[in-house]
């Protein structure tokens, strides 16, 4: 199969012609209609994520399809069967997935990380029967493959982590792929949400999805103080959908008191120990919560959501790219250029 490979953190990846996958026993192959490209890929090119140990190296894991092949003991899902999945999959036996916590499965794997991932033609998804998410006939791929990271953990940040309702001030710091996604969820609930980005073009995308105000940050002399402005007196829940330190601290500051703050974005590198202002925290009673991904049994709600028109995810492709294209699209990400999702659809 053809695939985008690179052989060391921050070496330029190639295509490549590589092996196809082989179903393990519980795992399918799968067909990779359409993929997303991520900054969590970036992070993992530059060397930032752990689970990255061998070379060479597939990235992707937004990804939607066709199942191509099935292991002997999956018993859910057949060939020819329309499938998208969650980025973080649960093994199907530890406390973790009994609970139906799969996201937080101390023995997950994840497609472009623990193993080769989905920028290629074919990719192999371990666990099937407890992580595949079958998808509706009226989806197509790249809408699909577009939900595979950003907004699946941007709705379990808001709904489940967040408990955002209607009415509620929500402060999103970044209007990336992740933000606007929050953003339009968090519309979809009721909140009236402030927007946060150093773009205008981005800023622009997010009041068309729903924000009812907007800032700047490189324009105002005080995040905080705009955003508590804005909302008379702070947000009820916030969230870094950037990962870096300063958005971190201004999400948290900008809260009200008993206000939560939901990190969305990733921490890594020099932004994975931010300065947090403890203090704050305790005299505020504020709450603190991470998210990572969303269980593939919790898709339906928001698939309800996408089909009754009150979600819209495709509202927030940017591009559609081929695989040779995603090589300079993927080492370009730190540059934070154009706006939406970026997605491979030509393999």
């Amino acid at each position: 199969m053809k695939a985008v490979v690179y052989e060391a953190f921050g070496e330029k990846p190639k295509i490549q012609n590589v092996a196809d996958p082989r179903p393990e026993p519980h795992s399918v192959v799968i067909k990779v209609e359409a993929t997303g490209v991520c900054r969590s890929d970036w992070h993992g090119w530059r060397g930032h994520d752990a689970d990255i140990d061998t070379f060479p190296h597939v990235p992707g894991h937004e990804l939607a399809g066709i199942v191509a092949e099935v292991g002997k003991d999956v018993v859910r899902w057949k060939a020819g069967d329309r499938v998208t999945v969650p980025f973080v999959g649960g093994c199907g036996s530890c406390p973790e997935c009994h609970s139906g916590n799969q996201q937080v499965c101390a023995s997950q794997f994840q497609p472009g990380f623990t193993h080769w991932g989905s920028f290629a033609e074919y990719v192999s998804i371990h666990y099937a029967d407890t992580n595949l998410v079958r998808l509706p006939e009226s989806m197509d791929f790249a809408t699909a493959a577009s939900l595979g990271c950003r907004f699946v953990t941007s709705f379990r940040a808001v709904v489940d982590q967040g408990k955002t309702g209607p009415g509620q001030w929500v402060a999103v710091h970044g209007c990336g792929g992740v933000g606007l996604s929050a953003i339009m969820i968090a519309n979809a609930m009721g909140a009236n949400v402030v927007a946060v980005d150093i773009a205008e073009d981005k800023l622009g995308l997010a009041r068309s999805l729903g924000a009812v105000a907007t800032v700047n940050a490189g324009m105002v002399g005080n995040v905080v103080e705009a955003v508590q402005e804005i909302t008379d007196g702070g947000a009820h829940v916030s969230f870094d959908a950037l990962g870096h330190s300063e958005t971190c601290v201004n999400s948290i500051g900008n809260l009200r008191r008993r206000g939560k703050h939901v990190q969305i974005g990733l921490m890594a590198g020099d932004h994975s120990t931010p300065a947090i202002p403890m203090g704050r925290v305790i005299a505020h009673e504020l709450e603190i919560l991470g998210t990572h991904g969303m269980q593939a049994h919790r898709y339906d709600a928001m698939l309800a959501m996408i089909q009754s028109g009150k979600l819209m995810p495709e509202k927030l492709i940017g591009k559609r790219i081929s695989l040779e294209q995603s090589v300079d699209a993927l080492t370009a990400m730190d540059s934070f250029e154009g706006t939406g999702v970026t997605v491979i659809t030509e393999f």
